[in-house]
């Protein structure tokens, strides 16, 4: 999946760098295209569309022209096609070496891989992929309701995997809605604010599934992915944790809060101490953030493309190996997959096995 050109846009940070120190933020930095992510992660993808109603086709009920199909990042009406020329979303492409971890909060994703899975999974579910030695795989969006808009929002983050595990099978799982843990707090005064827990751990709310070949599987490794959304007004309390943690808050949808009384607005990315406590205030208007933290691979990252790898001298094999076995090559008709009108989540994975939602 390629990043996203619809993150919020960047507005001034009341905070001072002595205060900053001061307070355990270390910086703040305008999210920019994609969300920049530090070691163990890549990066962060926000997608965030208004899809008119859909047609019998799964595309947009509306006309394409003036897009460039194929490669349409406008945003144009407020809406992108990225590289779909029916349907939007990512046609089939590989990945290798990294993970990619999907949490749709509104609308649908189908997928389909070079090992043969499918699924389809939105409002709430969460993919997790190893790519390892290399997999090919589609996203699409398909627009299944043809009488209103489809919203669509996602998070794609990409989370590293050491050398040692860059030549894994690939594979992928889901956390469906239901399985996602979630803590709650609740203030005197009836304020929520509410943690979804997508790795890691965060007080009594735990994930469970995680595939055994990623970075995130060894809890000394603290891997830790959190969905916060604070009510107005509400507040959240983070615990310390090992100062070699690095740990980040994306800002992504709200007004302002205020982290141990220092004012940040929405669209900023924060890097906090972590080993030292710190506490989020939310303001006037609902607010959403994501928390990324983890102990640091430290390996050295070569980016090309969807290809991750530790030295430039290791590109040459990944791309004769996807040249000569297109990673299992293309089990489907088409390049960009969609899997009906229905609403039904599944997922079909490559054992043959199958699960069902709704």
């Amino acid at each position: 999946m390629r990043p996203s050109l619809d993150a919020p846009s960047a507005r001034a940070v009341s905070i001072g760098s002595a205060e900053m120190s001061a307070s355990g933020v270390l910086s703040v930095r305008p999210l920019g295209f994609p969300w920049q992510a530090r070691d163990p992660f890549l990066m962060c993808a926000y997608h965030h569309d208004r899809y008119p109603a859909g047609n019998a086709d799964l595309g947009p009920d509306a006309p394409l022209g003036g897009r460039q199909l194929g490669h349409d990042f406008d945003g144009q009406n407020g809406w992108r096609m990225y590289h779909g020329q029916a349907v939007p979303g990512f046609p089939v492409h590989p990945h290798v070496g990294f993970e990619t971890v999907t949490i749709v909060i509104r609308g649908r994703v189908d997928h389909a891989d070079s090992m043969g899975a499918a699924g389809r999974f939105g409002d709430g579910d969460v993919q997790w992929m190893t790519a390892g030695r290399g997999v090919q795989h589609s996203e699409m969006f398909p627009l299944l309701d043809q009488t209103r808009e489809n919203e669509l929002m996602l998070l794609q983050i990409w989370l590293n995997l050491p050398r040692a595990s860059k030549q894994v099978d690939p594979c992928y799982s889901m956390i469906w809605h239901d399985e996602v843990a979630e803590y709650t707090t609740t203030d005197e005064l009836g304020r929520e604010a509410q943690v979804r827990v997508i790795a890691g751990e965060f007080n009594t709310a735990r994930v469970t599934k995680i595939p055994p070949d990623s970075w995130a599987a060894d809890p000394d490794n603290e891997v830790a992915i959190w969905l916060l959304q604070l009510q107005p007004g509400a507040s959240l309390t983070l615990p310390a944790t090992r100062r070699e943690i690095n740990r980040d808050l994306y800002f992504y949808q709200g007004g302002e809060v205020y982290i141990d009384d220092q004012c940040i607005r929405s669209g900023h990315a924060i890097a906090l101490q972590s080993d030292q406590q710190c506490t989020v205030r939310n303001g006037d208007t609902e607010s959403q953030l994501v928390l990324m933290q983890g102990r640091p691979i430290n390996e050295p990252v070569v980016f090309h493309g969807p290809f991750v790898v530790n030295d430039e001298n290791e590109l040459p094999a990944v791309f004769d190996s996807y040249q000569r076995t297109q990673f299992g090559g293309w089990p489907w008709g088409r390049t960009d997959p969609t899997h009906g009108s229905g609403h039904r989540r599944f997922a079909r994975y490559a054992n043959g096995n199958e699960e069902q939602r709704d």
